[in-house]
């Protein structure tokens, strides 16, 4: 194993440390590196908090500031933070208005998350399970909450920034969730840095079709095929999935693993495309690069979001967090 390291048990305290110096500017570091905050707070604006386990950035930390998240709180590498973490993020970021816990379907952060929203005060949730590979995983009881996540993190964040209250904000959340669907393939493993190997072993010629971020098996594996090939069952899949509802004006969003050129994260999305449209998709809004990711995976996934003009609005609203910025 090769990697940038100066010891496996302050990797992600180091890594928090460079992050928030690095956007100073836009960010704070809680206590005890417990969470990553707005450093700038607007009061009487609902507070959004999210997190999840480390290996995924920019996800959860990178989409912290205007327009977006408040907090987020950091767990260890593919594990979930804690509830203290999320108890001290709401704390923290709650101006007044109460918070809202964006959470991904992995058993680990429902049960973090659930546990610290009972015992704070003015807190809701809004649960994402937008992958379509699988319903239940090791990791999961239900789908799993993927890439999905980041379209739900965006447009709940700039309706929260524009002044919507806890109890809208609460009902876009699962609004834009329902109308998300998402699907990965990955072509190699990822390598977390206290196993000091590959997850799983994958032949050269292989691709595991439906894997999950953090390297959990997903639909079956089989030989590598095309790009154009990959892009169709995916698309078909999610298509079938959402039925009619598929038709009409969408997001696109083409998210790498970690571990794949840009170049070829494009070429995916020109092949996903072409296939959406084909069903009476119309992308109207895209999204491509790496922003949900498991470490060094090399890999991607494919969101597709149904929006209509109110969603286009908010998906469109100004945002400046450290891995989005439009609009300012």
């Amino acid at each position: 194993m090769k990697k940038f390291l100066n010891s496996i048990d302050t990797v992600l305290t180091e890594s928090l440390d460079g992050f928030v110096a690095a956007h100073s500017d836009i960010l704070a570091l809680g206590d005890e590196h417990k969470f990553v905050r707005r450093k700038i707070l607007k009061p009487g604006k609902v507070g959004l908090i999210s997190g999840g386990g480390s290996g995924h950035e920019p996800l959860h930390g990178g989409l912290v500031g205007r327009g977006m998240l408040d907090a987020a709180c950091p767990g260890q590498i593919f594990t979930s933070p804690t509830p203290d973490q999320m108890m001290a993020a709401a704390a923290d970021v709650n101006t007044g208005a109460g918070c809202i816990f964006i959470v991904k379907n992995y058993e680990g952060d429902m049960m973090n998350f659930d546990m610290a929203a009972e015992m704070s005060e003015g807190v809701v949730q809004v649960v994402t399970n937008d992958d379509v590979a699988v319903e239940n995983s090791s990791y999961t009881t239900g789908r799993r909450g993927v890439a999905g996540t980041l379209v739900v993190e965006k447009i709940v964040g700039a309706a929260a920034e524009q002044g919507m209250g806890l109890k809208d904000l609460k009902a876009l959340g699962d609004r834009v969730n329902a109308a998300t669907r998402s699907m990965g393939v990955a072509l190699t493993s990822c390598t977390v840095p206290a196993a000091g190997k590959p997850t799983f072993d994958i032949g050269d010629n292989e691709m595991e079709f439906g894997v999950g971020i953090h390297g959990e098996p997903g639909r079956r594996r089989e030989r590598l095929r095309s790009a154009d090939e990959i892009a169709e069952e995916i698309c078909s899949t999610i298509v079938t999935d959402l039925g009619d509802a598929a038709r009409g004006p969408a997001l696109l969003f083409l998210n790498g693993f970690g571990g794949t050129p840009l170049m070829e994260l494009y070429l995916m999305y020109n092949s996903a495309r072409k296939i959406f449209e084909k069903r009476g998709v119309s992308v109207v809004r895209s999204l491509v690069g790496s922003y949900v990711t498991s470490l060094d995976m090399a890999g991607c996934s494919i969101t597709l979001s149904r929006l209509d003009d109110e969603l286009v609005g908010y998906w469109d609203a100004p945002v400046h967090t450290a891995a989005l910025r439009w609009g300012m």
